[in-house]
């Protein structure tokens, strides 16, 4: 599997897309001047408490306060909250937290009015990111992440990734890091340490401490709500996470991220420095990769599957909803059950693609297209199950209903990706909007391909606006002659003025 990283730094924004096997599968925009980013630290003060909801408002600086619930307060909340008012109370160092005494545990089926108290300062993590109306959401169970580690402070636990296979690595890794780690800081040890020397993971659990005790040296009460310690970039983050031996190349249009990047593989993988490369082409880099087509193609109310099958999908303030169309399919030879199954397992495809890319959380409902097998319908399932397993967002899948409704819900700790894909309309001065018309040529092909298997035809007649009819027609290798090669069909194209921008007829 070859995998590609191309950054797009602009004046307001960056933008990174992941391409797998030259397919976009992830894509990232992060402005410039984002606040209270998942795994930011703050500082908080308890605005008020909710003890219906069993839970705490607190301020964070954000427009609305962000939310933090009793469960999500971490066993350890009283040790944290103790540590927090030694430091706001100090005269000169930072205590250590490897001398620290801790408190007893809280009641996991405690109240939130017997931990906290409104007014007061508390310690707390970003696990989601402010979505529409809602404030962030909150978690007081701290964790800084690292390439092979994650630091939990106030936790004496070790545990290992489940990925890793081998018991006997497992065991391992286990055994290395209870000897290690300091007191009163817990390990998570991730997939890819498996393998690693104990002066790597020695070198890096120091530096998360160092990061951890660095975080409280400018802590003052005049200073609260305040971020103490903030994620490293969206770009880092997915170069931590995703960065293995199937990274081909890093592709930056920005001499400054260059550098960045280029520091940051080298602290974490010294061996694949060589493969962040500096774009310095005049094409803009998402075109020159073909990325800019592929997001007015995937971000559409309509996406394509293939054979003329497509997916529309709408948001609403309560769910996503998937509509699973048979298009042309439907003049398909094979009978309706299927060309059913087919276009579903295809449609599964797409939609796990689908839900990475714009990343898509809450509900989502999928509505397949009527199967009457029930062993038809537990395919569909295991193979959605199957692809979805392999993202990192929890996520629960139903069982087909008998209506051919699907139910998921994703882990949304972001919002939604939107794009506008739509384009002004060049003939009423841009009042209305339009298709993406850089999308035209692959519509017209699908529809030639199409109509020729169902015809039979050996001679069509196209006719498409004239500025189409030129673009089909320029350049020696032409699309035209393209298509008739691919076809072994001859493909006359009419200029038709009648004919909008983005309209074609096809004709015998």
């Amino acid at each position: 599997m070859n995998n590609e990283l191309i950054i797009n730094a602009t004046p307001t924004e960056i933008a990174i897309a992941l391409l797998r096997d030259k397919q976009l599968v992830e894509l990232h925009k992060e402005k410039n001047n984002i606040q209270f980013s998942v795994g930011d630290i703050y500082i908080g003060r308890v605005k008020k408490l909710m003890p219906g909801l069993n839970a705490a408002f607190v301020d964070v600086g954000s427009e609305k306060d962000a939310f933090l619930h009793y469960l999500d307060l971490g066993p350890q909340i009283l040790s944290l909250q103790k540590y927090l008012k030694a430091c706001l109370n100090r005269k000169g160092k930072i205590p250590s937290l490897q001398k620290f005494p801790n408190e007893p545990d809280i009641d996991k089926n405690g109240k939130i009015t017997q931990v906290l108290q409104p007014g007061q300062p508390i310690v707390v993590q970003i696990v989601k990111e402010p979505i529409s109306t809602k404030g962030p959401r909150l978690s007081s169970e701290i964790t800084i992440a690292g390439r092979n580690l994650v630091l939990l402070p106030f936790s004496d636990k070790v545990s290992v990734s489940q990925k890793i296979e081998s018991a006997e690595e497992r065991q391992r890794l286990k055994t290395l890091l209870q000897s290690i780690k300091p007191r009163n800081y817990g390990v998570i040890v991730r997939t890819v340490a498996e393998s690693k020397k104990v002066a790597v993971l020695d070198n890096e659990l120091k530096a998360l401490v160092k990061k951890w005790e660095m975080a409280f040296e400018s802590v003052r009460e005049a200073n609260i709500p305040q971020r103490i310690l903030s994620e490293v970039s969206r770009t880092s983050a997915i170069l931590r996470d995703a960065l293995n031996g199937s990274f081909s190349h890093i592709y930056v249009n920005d001499e400054v991220i260059f550098e960045e990047v280029k520091e940051y593989i080298s602290e974490i993988a010294p061996e694949k420095e060589n493969i962040v490369k500096l774009y310095k082409g005049k094409t803009p880099i998402f075109e020159h990769f073909g990325i800019e087509k592929a997001i007015k193609t995937l971000f559409g109310r309509t996406v394509s599957i293939k054979n003329g099958a497509y997916l529309v999908i709408e948001h609403t303030e309560a769910m996503h909803v998937i509509d699973v169309n048979s298009g042309n399919r439907s003049r398909s030879s094979k009978d309706q059950e299927t060309n059913a199954l087919d276009v579903n397992l295809a449609a599964c495809d797409e939609i796990a693609r689908q839900l990475l890319l714009r990343d898509m959380g809450g509900i989502i409902v999928v509505d397949f297209i009527d199967m009457q097998s029930n062993e038809h319908k537990q395919m569909v399932y295991e193979k959605m199950k199957a692809l979805l397993s392999q993202q990192k967002a929890k996520h629960n899948v139903l069982p087909l209903s008998k209506f051919g409704l699907m139910q998921i819900t994703r882990q949304r700790v972001r919002p939604e990706m939107h794009i506008d894909t739509t384009e002004k309309c060049p003939t009423c001065k841009g009042s209305g909007k339009i298709y993406p018309s850089i999308l035209v040529e692959k519509d017209i092909e699908m529809a030639l391909d199409a109509y020729i298997k169902a015809e039979k035809r050996r001679l069509i007649l196209l006719r498409v606006h004239p500025y189409v009819a030129a673009y089909l027609r320029s350049k020696f290798f032409s699309i035209r002659l393209r298509w008739l090669l691919k076809f072994k069909c001859w493909i006359r194209i009419k200029p038709a003025y009648t004919l909008t921008l983005l309209e074609y007829r096809i004709d015998s």
